[in-house]
């Protein structure tokens, strides 16, 4: 239902996400500082969300009206709306119930500590990818960054990456402490029961995989080979819905969708019958697609005027 006051902001434009020679914090706000600390070494930190949603705002309604859908906290006992500085916490075992207050929770050990502590040094290539998670940047917290440089530098030159213990939020936090750019970044890991394992049984079937097969491929990922520049990509759904969005305002509700993003094709998402022919195909689409872009677009060669008579 189309409206006029229910415009989403939108974002501004991101950059890169490649990694910078800089890292300007003028306009985040630090989360969190304390102290990253290794052996009797002590670097004083500001923390620094690294990431950020760029989705388009979008609010409940309802479909009938318009009408905005707002969520209250009531209390089941009196009916009454509560404001969240009277909201505490609690713990029900199926018997009793455990209030746990506001100044319960900060009195705990590890609420209360301010430090980054670096348990180990592991190699790099150690880290599963699928264990990282929020990704936070850190920023020199005093007068001098020597020792965050001299950090910086010696994670550089072993190639290793550094497993800290910290508290956030309520929760000890594990975490990979890398460099990126000039910049240590600390990204949060999952605790290892948190990752789940991967049992398929069709994966316990032997497949025989010819040579010719893994040839074509391998020559397959050498068609779509190429230095990763992740500027390249945008959110393509985030980008339609601007696009629904700015049509919708300028034409109400009666928008005509072909008109606004065209015809679009489905793909019936079909079971490969003949893996090799569907290899064969999409090496040589992947290749001509690649040559027609890189090809330079050849200039019409120019009219010759025709001579006069003498």
């Amino acid at each position: 239902m189309f409206r006029s006051a229910g415009r989403a902001a939108c974002p501004g434009a991101r950059g890169s996400a490649s990694a910078p020679a800089t890292v300007f914090t003028g306009l985040m706000r630090s989360i969190w500082k304390g102290a990253l600390t290794f052996g009797l070494v002590n670097v004083p930190v500001k923390v620094y969300s690294a990431t950020e949603d760029h989705d388009v705002s979008l609010h409940q309604v309802h479909n009938k009206d318009g009408g905005r859908i707002r969520y209250q906290r009531i209390c089941e006992i009196d009916g009454e709306v509560v404001p969240y500085s009277d909201i505490d916490r609690a713990y029900d075992d199926g018997e009793q119930t455990v209030v746990l207050t506001k100044d319960d929770l900060a009195s705990l050990p590890s609420e209360r500590s301010r430090e980054i502590e670096v348990v180990e040094f592991v190699p790099s290539d150690q880290v599963d990818l699928l264990t990282l998670d929020k990704a936070y940047y850190l920023e020199p917290d005093s007068s001098s960054p020597k020792a965050y440089v001299l950090l910086r530098k010696t994670l550089e030159q072993t190639d290793r990456t550094a497993i800290v213990r910290f508290s956030l939020r309520q929760k000890t936090r594990l975490a990979a402490l890398r460099v990126r750019g000039d910049v240590l970044v600390l990204q949060t890991l999952l605790w290892a029961d948190e990752v789940r394992e991967a049992a398929f049984p069709a994966l316990d079937e032997s497949v025989r995989i010819s040579a010719k097969e893994l040839e074509m491929s391998a020559s397959l990922v050498d068609s779509f080979s190429k230095d990763f520049d992740p500027g390249e990509f945008t959110d393509e759904y985030q980008e339609e819905l601007r696009t629904l969005i700015d049509a919708k305002l300028e034409q109400g509700d009666a928008i005509d969708t072909e008109a606004t993003f065209g015809t679009q094709e489905e793909d019936d998402g079909g079971e490969v019958i003949d893996l090799m022919e569907a290899l064969r195909a999409s090496v040589e689409r992947s290749r001509a697609a690649r040559q027609q872009k890189d090809e330079p677009a050849k200039k019409a060669p120019a009219k010759k005027k025709a001579s006069k008579a003498s």
